[in-house]
């Protein structure tokens, strides 16, 4: 049967049998899915993290679902009813919804109205009705039962609607016949709470259940929750009555079929439809939720790869109103020089006292750079900081504080800087957000980064899970100095664990690493753990250069023989005339020279060419601003510079240095049609763009990326 899961898993995701029946080997074996995407393509060919994780969550569907068949096969087994046919289609059963539906005969039934009929011993009324007699009368078939005939045929009925709704094939038509031709209706409640009108689209609204956008099912469900409407599901009863009869009414001439039309009516209304009705709702939700946590993962791994400004000490200015602003002067390093607080803001206004503090720390530190957080009395601030560094050679940006504030009140911001109020810890991670967006960012809860769409409304473990896998996946793909990696940034590292962890900070406390080989030396490191973790290590310092590569140790005689193919000398890899034979070499040819696999030595010669390249410094750095913009500036028309803070399925939210992001429509993306924002613009990229419309009311923009 594992076989035929193979087989299924390579129609649904179209990769080859022998490439998942590899991949499965090695996730059995402990390899991580970072391990196996980077440094055993051959092995795969070249399978990327998603598809890897693919096979092995749809693995795992698929063995729940073969372990729930074989459950019910032997649950029925048990009660001597399990014929060919069952277990045949109980096995050909692609839903879990099919198994159960298979299985719904033979449950042990709490007490229902057929069960207490057949109490009664009505069970051969029942059977003597379904054999749809054409000679006698309802009054002589349904007497003799201790009770009124008409009693007697109700509670029959009540079995036959049971026998109805336990029909497998019956409720696999019903519930494609809904899916496919139902309309969902909502209707505002009379007595709701929705002062704010956030719900209003839904006081009266319509679209074929089939074809409801996922964002759409999602507010719905939480208006329904809230109970600011009603919803349901409208078809015509009348189709799926008129098939259950075609399949159920054996003989039209025979006297029992209006107790039949009866059993059908009430199955459908009392036992199939309400089911159904759920289940459907609830397939619905579940991928409304995968979709919105695709793009929850899509925008946080965007946000994650968000270009690091080294180099440069910055301010971290936390704002704030009555308790003032927190300034924190963090150096290229992201140590803590100087916590200062101000108050330039209400109710104080000393913007004179507060902007010499300012030009006074930016004198003393040589600091050229301000990452101001985006939260409460961010413009404010934004306007203070303006005018106050007005002559000087000195840049600022709007940094997301979303989950800074969970950061600094966190055990690890305590241990980190135990002397320090919450708002001043605030500062400095807002201040190392711009120096190393990632490293910063791991220390945070995911969900509370501040990038999805109705992230409060999908399950959370699911979501939990998805996103540490991103966190997982972009931490191993731009690596790290293990030197001056964090516990944070460590338990992202391909197979490493607590142990393990608590070892590398431990020998890190006496020693730095001077190669990867020291490596395991270190007590807790095990064979398996250094094989997974090492190739994302590196050591900028070490003697042998390759460890500051993403090249594994494993692969560091295929790097000597390339090198050696290439007549060079590792010796000289940050020279021109290295990196130059290196770019002009041609993959294929080495690898057929040389018999190495050439996926392998594709990545190599990546590595040699940009040995500690962090692929973050290809992306296009944060906007740095030196003076404030106004709506009032703004023109219809008029061309701005833009960071793109978050795409959700309607839009996305861009920065354009006003108090609220401006939205571009899905609408204003592309001329073309746009079925998903995450097609044009990701968070965290720097996008052109046009005023479309102005709400000087509301203080709303509206922005499009179509010049008209």
């Amino acid at each position: 049967m594992k076989d035929e899961i193979i087989e299924s898993l390579s129609k649904q995701l179209n990769i080859s049998k022998n490439r998942i029946i590899k991949t499965l080997e090695l996730l059995e074996s402990g390899a991580t899915i970072p391990f196996i995407a980077r440094y055993r393509k051959e092995v795969t060919e070249n399978l990327n993290e998603e598809e890897i994780k693919a096979i092995s969550d749809e693995y795992k569907r698929g063995l729940a679902l073969l372990e729930r068949k074989e459950s019910v096969i032997n649950l029925i087994d048990e009660k001597g009813l399990l014929t060919d046919e069952l277990k045949s289609s109980i096995l050909n059963a692609s839903k879990l919804s099919e198994v159960e539906d298979l299985y719904r005969p033979f449950k042990e039934k709490k007490k229902t109205k057929a069960s207490e009929a057949i109490k009664m011993g009505l069970e051969p009324l029942a059977k003597k009705i379904m054999s749809f007699p054409t000679k006698g009368s309802l009054e002589n078939l349904a007497s003799g039962y201790n009770m009124e005939v008409s009693l007697a045929l109700e509670n029959a009925g009540y079995i036959i609607s049971e026998w109805i709704s336990d029909n497998a094939y019956y409720r696999k038509w019903i519930r494609n016949y809904i899916y496919n031709n139902a309309i969902i209706k909502t209707k505002v409640k009379k007595d709701n709470n929705d002062t704010e009108k956030t719900y209003e689209m839904y006081y009266d609204f319509k679209e074929n259940f089939k074809y409801l956008k996922h964002y759409r099912c999602l507010a719905i469900n939480r208006a329904e929750k809230e109970k600011i409407i009603t919803v349901s599901l409208e078809y015509d009863e009348d189709k799926i009555i008129d098939y259950l009869k075609s399949k159920i009414i054996k003989n039209n001439d025979s006297f029992v079929v209006p107790v039949v039309e009866n059993a059908i009516k009430d199955s459908l209304k009392r036992l199939i439809l309400p089911s159904i009705e759920r289940e459907l709702r609830n397939e619905k939700t579940e991928k409304s939720e995968e979709k919105a946590i695709k793009t929850f993962q899509k925008n946080l791994e965007n946000l994650l790869l968000t270009r690091p400004i080294k180099g440069s000490v910055v301010l971290g200015f936390d704002p704030a109103y009555r308790t003032g602003c927190k300034l924190a002067v963090i150096d290229e390093q992201g140590n803590l020089l100087e916590v200062k607080v101000i108050y330039p803001n209400e109710p104080k206004n000393d913007v004179i006292g507060s902007t010499k503090t300012l030009r006074e720390l930016i004198d003393k530190y040589n600091i050229k750079l301000i990452a101001i957080g985006n939260g409460t009395a961010s413009r404010e601030s934004e306007a203070f900081v303006a005018e106050a560094i007005k002559g000087l050679d000195v840049k600022y940006s709007l940094v997301s504080e979303a989950g800074a504030s969970i950061y600094s009140a966190s055990k690890l911001a305590i241990e980190e800087f135990p002397d320090l109020t919450v708002e001043k810890r605030s500062a400095i991670s807002i201040g190392r957000r711009i120096q190393d967006p990632l490293s910063e960012l791991v220390k945070i809860d995911a969900k509370s980064i501040g990038v999805g769409e109705y992230q409060y409304d999908v399950n959370q473990k699911n979501l939990s899970e998805a996103l540490d896998f991103s966190v997982m996946k972009i931490v191993n793909q731009v690596g790290v100095n293990i030197n001056t990696a964090s516990r944070s940034i460590l338990k992202y590292i391909s197979g490493m664990n607590k142990k393990a962890i608590d070892a590398i900070m431990e020998y890190k406390n006496k020693n730095n690493f001077k190669s990867r080989d020291s490596l395991l030396k270190v007590k807790g490191i095990t064979d398996k753990i250094y094989e997974q973790a090492v190739g994302f290590l590196r050591i900028p310092n070490s003697l042998n250069p390759l460890d500051n590569t993403g090249i594994h140790p494993d692969n560091y005689k295929d790097a000597k023989i390339i090198l050696d193919y290439l007549h060079l000398d590792e010796k000289d890899i940050q020279t021109d005339e290295f990196k130059k034979i290196i770019e002009e070499s041609n993959p294929l040819e080495v690898s057929k020279d040389t018999g190495i696999n050439i996926y392998l030595v594709t990545d190599i010669l990546k590595e040699l060419k940009n040995p500690g390249l962090d692929p973050r410094d290809e992306l296009e750095a944060p906007i740095l601003k030196s003076d404030i913009l106004h709506i009032e500036d703004l023109t219809l028309g008029m061309e701005l510079e833009g960071t793109v803070r978050n795409v959700t399925s309607f839009g996305a939210f861009i920065d354009i240095g006003l108090k609220n992001d401006a939205l571009i429509h899905i609408s204003k993306l592309s001329k073309d049609f746009i079925k998903d924002p995450g097609e044009v613009l990701s968070v965290g990229e720097i996008i052109k763009c046009y005023v479309d419309k102005i709400d000087l009311e509301k203080k709303q923009v509206s922005l499009s990326l179509i010049k008209e």
